[in-house]
């Protein structure tokens, strides 16, 4: 059942260890935020547990950049919401609540970054319904600092100060951690529906 995910996650793992991996590290964290469906967090790891000295750098470049792909699905939401903005809502499948969502937003709309940001809630949708409701951009770019940087610095600190036991905990539970993130997945997207 997980082979193909185990078999992504030993690709992942040998793209940290090129010299290409913190160019990837930059796009997926960047289109993640935006537009991209494939979460940062997996390479992320990959890269600090070839590496654990260097995965509070490696949580400085996600954040920074995740943070700025959120900005790009701000500005998505904002300024071309018919051609690009309403393709991705639809990939999530969130076209019927994304009225109620923008409606809540706008009350919410520090909350409901900084939830999204921490959690594995689709942020770009959140981003994009930021953009679209013409949320405060501080306190949405305020939000999204703060969330996208305990997260990433949240994993990169565990590895930093673990370092390669966390990858054999990882390589040893594999299948299991990936259930609970599907599980965990699979909550965060029944939450938003019945929240927003």
């Amino acid at each position: 059942m997980f082979i193909w995910l185990k078999k992504f996650y030993n690709w992942v793992l040998l793209l940290a260890e090129t010299p290409y991996a913190t160019y990837a590290l930059i796009i997926i964290a960047f289109a993640e935020s935006s537009f991209f469906p494939i979460p940062v967090d997996l390479l992320l790891i990959a890269m600090a547990t070839s590496n654990p000295k260097r995965s509070l750098e490696y949580a400085s470049i996600a954040s920074l950049f995740s943070v700025l792909g959120g900005i790009g699905g701000y500005l998505i939401g904002s300024l071309f919401m018919e051609s690009i903005g309403w393709p991705i809502i639809s990939i999530y499948g969130y076209e019927d609540q994304f009225n109620s969502l923008s409606v809540n937003f706008r009350n919410y709309n520090f909350i409901a970054v900084l939830t999204s940001a921490l959690t594995p809630l689709p942020y770009k949708v959140f981003t994009i319904t930021a953009g679209v409701v013409k949320a405060d951009f501080l306190e949405f770019f305020v939000a999204s600092a703060i969330g996208r940087s305990i997260r990433f610095f949240a994993v990169a600190g565990l590895i930093y100060y673990f370092g390669e036991s966390i990858k054999s905990f990882i390589d040893k539970y594999f299948n299991l951690l990936s259930v609970l993130f599907t599980v965990i997945l699979i909550m965060g997207f029944i939450l938003i529906k019945y929240l927003f």
